[in-house]
């Protein structure tokens, strides 16, 4: 007990998901937690449930949005440690199937709101001289992901973004680190989502997809938990993979 004891954090799509596992685990560890979601009444009985947090409706593609609840939460807490951009969607689509209207959600949602994110993290950690960015990345862009075109380009643009933001901050001196997580498949309400849509149209595909192992939430929530206390002082930049080898096996890693 007690790793992020006196930290206060900001989790985006803390309503479900990874998100929601890493404020379960963050408020275990001490930390005062803010969950920020566009699902408001499921985020409300999220927070209502996990002793330390409340809940803050945000919807992460509108900047003015999250320039203004960063600045509630410094207001009322007078500073924040961590930032857990966890926020995004999925479409299965591969680049020919991908339209327009899927590659703005998708990137608006996880590009775009991800970019807010730091952005304004980084303004008010920097004053301090100290905080933790983290962003969920995933295995996606490392490794190609045909039928998620959009949402592997959009994970690749935050591997991208979380490295340059690191960089500067360590040659300004901000003190402010910046990492970013690249899951694999997690048991979560997003990867059932695709699942029941592969199930539904690909019988044959479905059933393979049912033999490749799967983590579970808690095993991103830790590696989050690390990100954000001064355990991981000397981590910065860093791109940490949670995927049990799926990404440097060749074909699948099987379940056991």
């Amino acid at each position: 007990m007690g790793r992020v004891e006196g930290k206060v954090a900001v989790i985006t799509g803390g309503a479900s998901g990874l998100g929601l596992a890493s404020a379960r685990r963050l408020a275990q560890e001490g930390a005062t937690v803010v969950l920020a979601d566009i699902n408001e009444e499921q985020g409300r009985a999220a927070a209502a449930e996990i002793v330390g947090a409340r809940f803050e409706r945000l919807d992460v593609t509108v900047e003015a949005q999250w320039a203004a609840l960063l600045d509630r939460v410094i207001a009322e807490h007078g500073k924040l440690d961590v930032l857990l951009n966890s926020a995004g969607v999925v479409k299965l689509a591969s680049i020919e199937d991908t339209t327009e209207d899927i590659w703005r959600l998708v990137n608006s949602v996880g590009t775009d709101g991800t970019f807010y994110g730091c952005k304004h993290a980084l303004r008010v950690m920097k004053a301090a001289g100290s905080g933790s960015i983290i962003n969920m990345c995933s295995t996606a862009s490392i490794q190609g992901g045909p039928q998620i075109f959009a949402y592997a380009a959009s994970k690749s643009a935050i591997r991208g973004m979380t490295k340059s933001i690191a960089v500067l901050s360590a040659q300004e001196g901000y003190g402010v680190r910046c990492n970013s997580v690249h899951p694999g498949n997690m048991d979560t309400p997003m990867l059932r989502g695709v699942q029941a849509i592969v199930r539904a149209n690909d019988p044959e595909l479905a059933q393979g997809m049912d033999k490749i192992w799967v983590g579970q939430p808690e095993d991103v929530a830790n590696t989050v938990l690390f990100l954000a206390s001064d355990e991981s002082r000397a981590i910065n930049g860093a791109a940490l993979v949670v995927d049990n080898t799926t990404t440097i096996t060749e074909g699948v890693v099987p379940l056991h």
